[in-house]
């Protein structure tokens, strides 16, 4: 098996460089991937937001709470599941805010972000739910988008593989379990879930058209957003599950990532199951002549 791991072509090559200098200043393509990101989830929300009679700048008000509030929730929890990278004897601790050298969890970023959206909707008096069911398909495009900061960075990649599309990655990785033979390829773990993200907010734009045709209302009532967490939640506990990473584990070695994950999928249903349960409450009562017509 060994020697299959050595010999083992790579489709996916390791990236020779993760940065461009400019000058005095070094251009990260990691910074440049979460940019690229960040900019086409505000474009697809606002495009959204527009179709259903909001104006479309309003996104770019919430953005500048979420944003920040985001950056912040993922370079916290970042520290907080990798504790070893920053924290031992004679360690420089201001290591902990060189956000420029990689190092930020999406799962944190969620967070933050939330709480920025809520200050940001409410200064913009448009209702949080249904910002986030607009934001929920451009949230997944730019989590893919997010992905290639992964490649280049080479900190996103799974158990060793045979496969014809093995990710090759330098073997002072801190993430490759020692004593690996030289050569071995590896999951391309961000490639994985940058389809995955991709596919979901495929589903969750075909969901909506659905809705839509039989004449229901899609924005609002948390069902996209339900669905996000949902797809997301469920695809990256796998993932996290595989992962070679030296993310802190908790009671019974389960990873902190996938705990997190899962309780955001448990959260989709629970968002889906109430949407489903208004919508009934909501239904009209046959034989009644109510004329009540669902808005979900």
């Amino acid at each position: 098996m060994d020697a299959l791991l050595i010999v083992a072509p790579a489709l996916i090559p390791s990236p020779g460089i993760s940065f461009v200098q400019v000058g005095p200043f070094q251009i990260r393509f990691y910074a440049l991937a979460i940019l690229a990101g960040i900019v086409l989830a505000v474009l697809i929300t606002g495009r959204r937001l527009r179709a259903v009679g909001h104006p479309a700048g309003v996104v770019v008000d919430v953005a500048m709470w979420a944003v920040p509030f985001g950056i912040l929730g993922a370079r916290i929890y970042h520290v907080l599941t990798h504790p070893g990278d920053y924290f031992f004897p004679g360690a420089d601790l201001w290591r902990v805010l060189y956000i420029w050298e990689g190092g930020i969890a999406i799962f944190g970023a969620i967070l933050g972000g939330l709480v920025g959206i809520v200050i940001g909707t409410r200064r913009a008096g448009i209702p949080v739910l249904l910002f986030l069911d607009a934001l929920a398909p451009g949230m997944l495009v730019a989590q893919a988008v997010g992905r290639l900061g992964n490649y280049f960075n080479q900190e996103l990649f799974g158990p060793p593989t045979t496969l014809p599309w093995g990710l090759q990655i330098d073997p002072s990785a801190p993430a490759i379990p020692p004593g690996t033979p030289a050569g071995t390829l590896f999951h391309p773990l961000f490639l994985y879930e940058l389809l995955w993200n991709l596919a979901g907010a495929a589903v969750i734009v075909l969901l909506e058209y659905h809705r839509r045709r039989h004449g229901r209302i899609t924005l609002g009532a948390g069902r996209s957003l339900g669905v996000y967490l949902l797809w997301y939640g469920a695809g990256r506990a796998v993932l996290e599950s595989i992962r070679l990473d030296p993310t802190e584990l908790l009671a019974g070695g389960l990873k902190a990532n996938v705990l997190t994950a899962l309780v955001a999928a448990v959260l989709g249903v629970g968002l889906l199951a109430h949407a489903s349960w208004r919508a009934r409450r909501r239904a009209p009562v046959r034989g009644r002549g109510d004329a009540r017509v669902d808005p979900q």
